[in-house]
């Protein structure tokens, strides 16, 4: 997962390349110079055509996603129109079945966009893309992802990480304690807090109809550091059952930290009935009331107000288990299905595999792009860069699996299984169950 240092001269020298012989002034109209000299429309004036574009994100995040356009617009004088819904995934599917999809729509849930693949609905970006050129943007983990039903159904935009550990900075380094970098040290660590006197963890699942999310993302979390990607991707895919030694291991792994009382805050009565928006809050106690919150790059949202992280909370990698799985990540994203192909379609489709269009998005904040010549330069928020810079060190990337199953299974049967699991139900019981609520 490497972010390449590039100047923008050598990006555009690049996408000129891959975007074919871009006319010259003299063979073109001079009053359209300026929209055929751009590496994005193959020498076409595409100027007053209209690219539609939904997504799920609104507010601050529309704001900024349409100023990492501009820099298109302005080169090409396409018209980018962006509709953001908070109930995107319900819309998307009564204006595909409707007649009227939008020309693209960024998936915040890649099992959704298949069930549009399944449909014939997306177009094969591997007939607008040579392989290499895909290759040369993107990571092998974010193309593995992209693939579905043997197409290349989307373009990935915006990536963000789950695999971290939050912790008090003042307090943790004033007690002599150090990052762990292995499982192991991770649960001598914990040991030693306890020995000290204190409460290694704080968990909380509940989080209303949505109870148990944060279970299955630790079982994910585990399963990538146990097993190869190949389970992991089989798994998602039910293909892999629940009630598999695979999936029993990472329940084991959970055990060590969720089952021990000692090592979390309430027991397990604690993780059942905190909400997961409250879980990091006993952090900031003075002193700290735990030491350790395992959850995604979003969590900094439900600190205390004030809370500075970097000085007063900070983070490292949730640690490795096997060492032959390396390090990987997990995670989520935005990943752009395509509907309609029209020459302006393309010309936004080749901007969007570029780490330019993230550029502005990246220096406003709260963006880490998936690219890999996205430079790492661009990160002007010390907390964004260090996730960036995580991602980069990661082996491998795989999103969030809960999302990538059947809603039946992943925002269902997973959940309350888990929530089953922790209130004391037996895993000989709880996995069948999941198993049985796959889709024939």
């Amino acid at each position: 997962m490497k972010l390449t240092f590039m100047p923008l001269c050598v990006i555009l020298s690049v996408l000129l390349i891959f975007a074919g012989c871009v006319p010259s002034e003299e063979d073109s109209d001079p009053a359209n110079a300026s929209y055929v000299n751009n590496p994005y429309t193959n020498g076409e004036d595409l100027s007053g055509t209209t690219v539609n574009i939904f997504g799920a994100f609104v507010d601050v995040d529309e704001s900024r996603f349409e100023d990492s356009m501009l820099l298109f617009e302005e080169a090409t004088g396409i018209d980018i129109v962006y509709e953001g819904s908070g109930d995107f995934e319900s819309l998307i599917l009564v204006r595909v079945e409707g007649g009227n999809p939008p020309d693209l729509a960024a998936f915040p849930q890649p099992g959704l966009l298949n069930d549009f693949v399944k449909s014939g609905a997306i177009i094969d970006l591997n007939d607008w893309f040579d392989t290499s050129y895909l290759s040369q943007q993107y990571s092998q983990s974010w193309l593995d992802m992209a693939t579905m039903e043997g197409i290349m159904a989307g373009i990935w935009h915006r990536a963000n990480i789950k695999s971290l550990v939050w912790y008090p900075i003042p307090e943790f380094y004033d007690a002599g304690y150090e990052i762990p970098e292995t499982w192991d040290e991770l649960i001598a660590l914990s040991d030693q807090m306890v020995a000290d006197g204190g409460t290694p963890w704080s968990i909380g699942i509940e989080s209303s109809g949505a109870t148990g999310w944060v279970a299955t993302d630790w079982i994910e979390d585990i399963m990538l550091r146990t097993a190869p990607l190949e389970a992991y991707d089989a798994w998602t895919r039910g293909e892999l059952p629940f009630d598999s030694p695979e999936v029993r291991r990472a329940v084991s792994y959970l055990d060590q930290i969720w089952s021990n009382p000692d090592y979390v805050l309430g027991g397990k009565e604690g993780i059942l009935l905190t909400p997961f928006g409250d879980a990091p809050r006993p952090l900031t106690d003075n002193p700290p009331a735990a030491w350790l919150h395992r959850q995604a790059s979003f969590i900094p949202a439900f600190f205390p107000e004030g809370t500075v992280v970097g000085e007063e909370i900070d983070f490292f990698y949730f640690p490795p288990i096997d060492p032959e799985f390396g390090k990987p990540m997990l995670g989520a994203g935005d990943i752009y299905g395509i509907f309609n192909d029209r020459p302006e379609v393309r010309a936004v489709a080749r901007y969007l595999t570029t780490g330019l269009s993230t550029k502005a998005w990246v220096e406003a904040g709260g963006f880490i792009s998936p690219h890999s010549d996205a430079s790492i330069d661009w990160y002007l928020n010390p907390t964004d860069r260090k996730f960036a810079e995580l991602l980069n060190a990661a082996d491998t990337f795989r999103f969030d699996g809960s999302d990538l199953m059947p809603g039946a299974v992943g925002a269902d049967s997973f959940w309350t299984g888990m929530v089953d699991y922790v209130n004391g139900a037996s895993i000989d019981e709880v996995l069948p169950q999941i198993d049985a609520s796959w889709p024939n």
